[in-house]
């Protein structure tokens, strides 16, 4: 009887994986969508459930959210997403027709403050200006390269973009108004007792609160920050440098100061004093004092992932599903450690009852 009882069980195990390899080839062609869907729901939940405490209609409140979803998406995102995309051409189209001309970088690394110290580098790595300044390049040409082709896809299937986007839209509504029930009905099929499913849903939740808006609303704040400061002062693609800003925010003790620190060099190089100590001060007092204020307000009393993990998870996320990584890396990280979590609570406190109860000889 045992014997029969695990081969069905074996079989009832191939059985599954083989449909669920089959549903993945199914749904394969629409992850991008779901998963935007899954990141947006998450995102706007806090949303729904603040207008569903005054419409007290699930549908309503799912239809007013995905509305302002709908207006953020439609409206400031695409008009970021058309600037910066000009901003990506203009500079495609500066370093290709420069060929690759490296003649302000030559200038800064050529004024007297600086000259003496990259020698020494370039002594210690054992190589000249001349190769510096090609392979800065062939760098910036790469650079050219990968942009326009980036570029050129992002705008060359429309249609298929208009497709996901209705996808997506239709997936949040639907995560919206059934979320909770799929969420209860995902618990009964955790192999994990009712205190630990618990013990899980909090943990991901901090996890996810201290990632996601800890995180992403930090670094957005803070690219918007510089992105503005950068336009305000003149400053060439402020746009692009804001994103640049937005990711560096993710970087551990350094941050955005990668990004801003090296315009106000350049301004002192410049002989733009003023501006060199303006930016000096947004970057200190604003941009970094988002960090210092922001964050610790959002994450107090969750548990957060170390800044390097998520940056990493960052980065690793966009290799693997591209854009949507930027938010489905450290999710996905913030689950694995909650679940191993689990796993690692639930070893201790079986080692602990073998301890108190040992077997009888």
């Amino acid at each position: 009887m045992a014997r029969e009882n695990r081969f069905y069980s074996i079989v009832l195990l191939v059985i599954l994986i083989v449909l669920g390899y089959f549903s993945y080839q199914v749904i394969r062609p629409f992850l991008s969508p779901i998963m935007w869907a899954i990141v947006l729901s998450l995102v706007f939940y806090p949303v729904y459930a603040f207008i569903l405490k005054y419409v007290k209609y699930k549908f309503v409140s799912s239809l007013m959210t995905l509305f302002i979803i709908v207006v953020i998406l439609i409206g400031p995102f695409s008009y970021f997403a058309y600037v910066l995309s000009q901003e990506l051409i203009n500079l495609v189209s500066h370093f290709q027709e420069q060929n690759g001309n490296v003649g302000v970088v030559q200038t800064l690394l050529s004024h007297p403050l600086v000259k003496a110290t990259v020698q020494k580098i370039l002594n210690a790595v054992h190589m000249t200006e001349q190769e510096l300044y090609k392979t800065i390049s062939t760098g910036l040409m790469n650079f050219a390269k990968q942009s326009t082709g980036l570029i050129r896809s992002g705008f060359g299937n429309v249609l298929t973009v208009g497709m996901h986007f209705v996808l997506m839209l239709l997936s949040i509504f639907f995560f919206l108004e059934d979320g909770p029930a799929f969420i209860e009905k995902l618990e009964n099929f955790m192999p994990f007792s009712p205190r630990q499913r618990g013990r899980l849903l909090k943990q991901t939740k901090d996890i996810v609160v201290s990632t996601i808006y800890g995180g992403v609303v930090v670094g957005m704040a803070q690219g918007l920050i510089g992105g503005i400061a950068f336009a305000s002062l003149g400053l060439h693609s402020p746009v692009f440098w804001g994103l640049a800003m937005f990711v560096a925010s993710f970087i551990p003790v350094v941050g955005t100061m990668v990004i801003w620190g090296p315009a106000v060099i350049y301004l002192l190089f410049q002989t733009q004093y003023l501006k060199a100590v303006i930016l000096l001060i947004v970057g200190v007092v604003f941009i970094a004092g988002t960090d210092n204020v922001l964050r610790p307000l959002i994450v107090r009393g969750k548990i957060k992932l170390p800044t390097i993990a998520i940056f990493f998870a960052i980065l690793g996320g966009i290799q693997a599903f591209g854009l949507i990584g930027l938010i489905l890396g450290p999710l996905i990280l913030a689950l694995f450690l909650s679940v191993f979590e689990i796993f690692r609570y639930s070893e201790e406190q079986h080692s602990r009852a073998g301890e108190e109860h040992p077997p009888h000889e």
